[in-house]
Protein backbone atom coordinates (compact mmCIF):
# COMPACT_ATOMS: atom_id res chain seq x y z
CA UNK A 1 0.00 0.00 0.00
CA UNK A 2 1.39 3.07 -0.91
CA UNK A 3 2.12 5.93 1.59
CA UNK A 4 -0.49 8.64 1.55
CA UNK A 5 0.10 10.98 4.02
CA UNK A 6 1.46 14.55 3.73
CA UNK A 7 4.42 15.70 4.75
CA UNK A 8 4.43 18.39 7.30
CA UNK A 9 6.78 20.97 4.99
CA UNK A 10 7.98 20.81 1.72
CA UNK A 11 11.00 23.03 1.02
CA UNK A 12 10.90 25.47 -2.08
CA UNK A 13 13.01 27.86 -3.54
CA UNK A 14 12.02 31.26 -5.29
CA UNK A 15 13.46 34.42 -6.13
CA UNK A 16 11.66 37.37 -4.44
CA UNK A 17 12.45 40.48 -6.02
CA UNK A 18 16.26 39.43 -6.90
CA UNK A 19 16.87 37.52 -3.65
CA UNK A 20 16.87 33.97 -3.82
CA UNK A 21 15.19 32.13 -0.81
CA UNK A 22 14.08 28.91 0.67
CA UNK A 23 11.13 28.27 2.69
CA UNK A 24 9.74 25.21 3.73
CA UNK A 25 6.17 25.22 4.09
CA UNK A 26 3.06 23.08 4.18
CA UNK A 27 1.19 22.21 1.11
CA UNK A 28 -1.53 24.56 1.47
CA UNK A 29 0.16 27.40 2.04
CA UNK A 30 -0.64 29.98 -0.69
CA UNK A 31 2.16 32.69 -2.17
CA UNK A 32 0.41 35.33 -0.53
CA UNK A 33 0.60 33.84 2.78
CA UNK A 34 4.52 32.73 1.95
CA UNK A 35 5.35 36.41 1.20
CA UNK A 36 3.55 38.01 4.17
CA UNK A 37 4.02 35.27 6.70
CA UNK A 38 7.29 33.84 6.01
CA UNK A 39 9.08 36.72 3.92
CA UNK A 40 7.33 39.48 6.23
CA UNK A 41 6.45 41.80 3.20
CA UNK A 42 3.70 43.27 4.24
CA UNK A 43 3.23 45.02 1.40
CA UNK A 44 0.61 42.29 -1.06
CA UNK A 45 -2.59 42.91 0.31
CA UNK A 46 -4.63 39.84 1.68
CA UNK A 47 -8.65 41.38 0.63
CA UNK A 48 -11.03 38.89 -0.43
CA UNK A 49 -8.84 35.74 -0.36
CA UNK A 50 -11.10 34.81 -3.09
CA UNK A 51 -9.05 36.06 -6.12
CA UNK A 52 -12.10 38.74 -6.68
CA UNK A 53 -10.59 41.61 -5.97
CA UNK A 54 -6.87 42.09 -7.05
CA UNK A 55 -5.25 43.46 -3.86
CA UNK A 56 -2.43 40.31 -3.67
CA UNK A 57 -1.65 40.79 -7.38
CA UNK A 58 1.90 39.95 -7.46
CA UNK A 59 4.27 39.04 -10.50
CA UNK A 60 5.33 35.69 -11.38
CA UNK A 61 7.75 35.26 -13.97
CA UNK A 62 6.67 38.74 -15.24
CA UNK A 63 2.76 37.75 -15.25
CA UNK A 64 0.05 39.18 -13.26
CA UNK A 65 -1.15 36.64 -10.43
CA UNK A 66 -3.76 36.73 -7.76
CA UNK A 67 -1.22 35.59 -5.06
CA UNK A 68 -4.38 34.35 -2.71
CA UNK A 69 -5.15 31.52 -5.41
CA UNK A 70 -1.81 30.02 -5.92
CA UNK A 71 -0.01 27.33 -4.01
CA UNK A 72 3.26 28.76 -3.26
CA UNK A 73 4.33 25.04 -3.50
CA UNK A 74 3.52 25.73 -7.49
CA UNK A 75 5.89 28.10 -7.75
CA UNK A 76 8.55 26.33 -6.28
CA UNK A 77 11.67 27.93 -9.03
CA UNK A 78 9.51 31.20 -9.90
CA UNK A 79 10.61 34.63 -9.85
CA UNK A 80 8.35 36.50 -7.54
CA UNK A 81 8.33 40.42 -7.88
CA UNK A 82 6.27 42.48 -5.28
CA UNK A 83 5.69 45.89 -4.62
CA UNK A 84 8.68 46.51 -2.31
CA UNK A 85 10.96 44.60 -5.27
CA UNK A 86 9.44 47.27 -8.02
CA UNK A 87 11.86 50.12 -7.13
CA UNK A 88 15.41 49.93 -8.28
CA UNK A 89 18.09 51.71 -6.52
CA UNK A 90 16.17 53.87 -4.81
CA UNK A 91 14.45 55.07 -7.58
CA UNK A 92 10.81 54.83 -7.44
CA UNK A 93 9.25 52.37 -10.55
CA UNK A 94 7.58 54.73 -12.86
CA UNK A 95 4.09 53.40 -12.11
CA UNK A 96 4.83 53.91 -8.61
CA UNK A 97 5.82 57.74 -9.26
CA UNK A 98 2.77 58.26 -11.76
CA UNK A 99 0.11 56.80 -9.20
CA UNK A 100 2.04 59.28 -7.12
CA UNK A 101 1.78 62.36 -9.63
CA UNK A 102 -1.68 61.74 -10.18
CA UNK A 103 -2.87 61.07 -6.61
CA UNK A 104 -3.91 57.47 -7.68
CA UNK A 105 -4.89 56.11 -4.40
CA UNK A 106 -6.78 57.08 -1.46
CA UNK A 107 -6.69 54.69 1.49
CA UNK A 108 -3.90 52.86 -0.19
CA UNK A 109 -5.02 49.14 0.62
CA UNK A 110 -5.13 48.15 -2.90
CA UNK A 111 -2.49 50.31 -4.21
CA UNK A 112 0.15 47.77 -4.43
CA UNK A 113 -2.00 44.83 -6.40
CA UNK A 114 -3.23 48.29 -8.55
CA UNK A 115 0.69 48.99 -9.16
CA UNK A 116 1.89 45.16 -9.62
CA UNK A 117 -1.21 44.67 -12.05
CA UNK A 118 -0.56 47.71 -14.30
CA UNK A 119 3.49 46.70 -14.33
CA UNK A 120 2.57 43.10 -16.02
CA UNK A 121 0.01 45.21 -18.26
CA UNK A 122 2.80 47.24 -19.13
CA UNK A 123 5.05 44.11 -20.24
CA UNK A 124 1.83 42.69 -22.00
CA UNK A 125 1.93 45.10 -24.17
CA UNK A 126 -1.63 45.08 -25.10
CA UNK A 127 -3.34 48.19 -23.79
CA UNK A 128 -3.52 51.06 -26.26
CA UNK A 129 -6.10 53.66 -24.73
CA UNK A 130 -8.07 54.45 -21.20
CA UNK A 131 -10.62 52.21 -22.29
CA UNK A 132 -7.98 48.97 -22.90
CA UNK A 133 -6.28 50.06 -19.68
CA UNK A 134 -9.78 50.16 -17.97
CA UNK A 135 -10.71 46.62 -19.18
CA UNK A 136 -7.25 44.82 -18.60
CA UNK A 137 -7.20 46.20 -15.04
CA UNK A 138 -10.70 45.28 -14.06
CA UNK A 139 -10.01 42.34 -12.01
CA UNK A 140 -8.11 44.93 -9.91
CA UNK A 141 -10.97 46.97 -7.78
CA UNK A 142 -10.55 49.86 -5.50
CA UNK A 143 -13.25 50.83 -3.13
CA UNK A 144 -12.61 54.45 -3.00
CA UNK A 145 -13.23 55.20 -6.00
CA UNK A 146 -10.25 56.03 -7.28
CA UNK A 147 -9.99 55.05 -10.89
CA UNK A 148 -9.95 58.08 -13.14
CA UNK A 149 -6.46 58.48 -11.68
CA UNK A 150 -5.83 54.95 -11.81
CA UNK A 151 -5.80 55.27 -15.18
CA UNK A 152 -4.50 58.60 -15.34
CA UNK A 153 -1.21 57.09 -13.75
CA UNK A 154 -1.14 54.37 -16.16
CA UNK A 155 -1.40 56.35 -19.24
CA UNK A 156 1.50 58.35 -18.01
CA UNK A 157 3.80 55.63 -17.34
CA UNK A 158 2.72 53.53 -20.67
CA UNK A 159 3.53 56.74 -22.45
CA UNK A 160 6.98 56.66 -20.76
CA UNK A 161 8.03 52.88 -21.59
Amino acid sequence: MADTTIPERIPINLVVNGERRTLEIVPWTTLLDALRDRLELSGTKKGCDHGQCGACTVLVDGRRVNSCLTLAVMKDGAEITTIEGLARDGTLHPLQQAFIDHDAFQCGYCTPGQICSAAGLLAEGHARDADEIRELMSGNLCRCGAYPNIVAAIEQAMSRS
